[in-house]
C-alpha cells in the first residue's frame, strides 16, 4: 500500500505533463483543420519534415548500427566512456549542438572552411544541413535502444554459430542483427520521432527557409513570430506532431508488451 499523500504530486506531475496538451487541443479549430492542415505552406513544411527525418533515420541504421554493435561487445570500461559520449546529445541543449555543427561544419569550421576553400560547397542552411542536424540529436535514441537489445540478447548464440564455424560477417548477418530485429525496428521508431521534432539545432546550423529547410516545427515557430504558416495552421500542425508521437510511444509500448507475453 502506498501512502496517500504521495498520490498529490503525483496528480501534480500527471497535470503538469497533460494539461499543457489539453490546452493545445482546445486551441484546434476542428471546421477548418483539414484547410489549415493541407494548406500549401503546411504541406510543404510537414513534406520536408517526413523526407529529412526518413533520411536522418535512415542514416541512423546505418551508422548507428555498428556503433551499437560494438558498444553492446566492448569490454565495460571502453563500454561506459562510449555510451556517456552517445548519450551527450541526448543531455546537450539544441543551440550548443547546432552551434556545435557549425563550428565543425560551417564555412569558417573545422572541416567545413578545407571543404568549402577546396570545392566551393558549404553544407550550412541546405537540406542536407536539417538532415544532418535531425541525425545528430536523433542518434542516441537509435544506439541506446540497439545497445540494449543486444546486451539483452547477449553473445551466446554468436559463440555458437563461431565455434561452427562462420565467419565475423556471417555471424553479424546471419545471427547477431536478426536476434535484435525487433531493437533495430524500436530504434528506428524513437529516431524517426526525435528527428520529426528536432527544432533547436536545425535552427541554427540549417535556417529556416522556405521549402528549404523549414521543417514543422520551425514553421510552427514562425507562425507565431507572424511569418510562414498561419496560427491556425501552427496548431494543425502541433497537432499532427503531437498524434504521430503519441502513436510511435504507444506502438512501441504494445510491441513491447506483446513480446514480454
Amino acid at each position: 500500500m502506498l501512502p496517500k499523500a504521495l498520490y498529490v504530486p503525483a496528480l501534480v506531475a500527471l497535470a503538469l505533463l497533460v494539461a499543457p496538451i489539453v490546452g493545445l487541443i482546445s486551441r484546434v479549430r476542428w471546421e477548418t483543420l483539414g484547410a489549415d492542415l493541407f494548406s500549401s505552406a503546411s504541406l510543404t513544411a510537414l513534406w520536408l519534415s517526413l523526407v529529412t527525418a526518413a533520411c536522418a533515420t535512415a542514416a541512423c541504421a546505418v551508422i548507428g548500427t555498428p556503433l551499437a554493435v560494438v558498444i553492446a561487445r566492448a569490454p565495460q570500461r571502453w563500454a561506459s566512456v562510449l555510451r556517456a559520449t552517445v548519450l551527450i546529445p541526448l543531455v546537450l541543449p539544441p543551440m550548443v549542438g547546432g552551434l556545435a555543427l557549425l563550428s565543425l561544419l560551417g564555412r569558417s569550421g573545422l572541416v567545413g572552411k578545407p571543404v568549402f576553400e577546396a570545392t566551393g560547397y558549404s553544407l550550412p542552411y541546405t537540406t542536407a544541413a536539417v538532415v544532418v542536424a535531425q541525425t545528430f540529436v536523433a542518434m542516441p535514441f537509435y544506439v541506446i535502444a540497439v545497445e540494449g537489445a543486444l546486451r539483452t540478447a547477449g553473445d551466446g548464440y554468436e559463440q555458437i554459430a563461431s565455434t561452427l564455424g562462420a565467419g565475423r560477417w556471417r555471424v553479424l548477418s546471419r545471427v547477431t542483427l536478426p536476434l535484435v530485429l525487433p531493437g533495430l525496428a524500436a530504434g528506428a521508431a524513437l529516431a524517426f520521432a526525435r528527428a520529426l521534432g528536432e527544432f533547436g539545432a536545425t535552427a541554427l546550423f540549417a535556417g529556416n527557409s522556405p521549402g528549404i529547410t523549414r521543417t514543422m516545427p520551425l514553421a510552427i515557430y514562425t507562425a507565431f513570430n507572424g511569418v510562414g504558416v498561419t496560427q491556425d495552421s501552427a496548431v494543425a500542425l502541433s497537432l499532427l506532431l503531437l498524434v504521430s508521437t503519441a502513436v510511435i510511444v504507444l506502438g512501441l509500448r504494445s510491441w513491447r508488451t506483446d513480446a514480454v507475453r
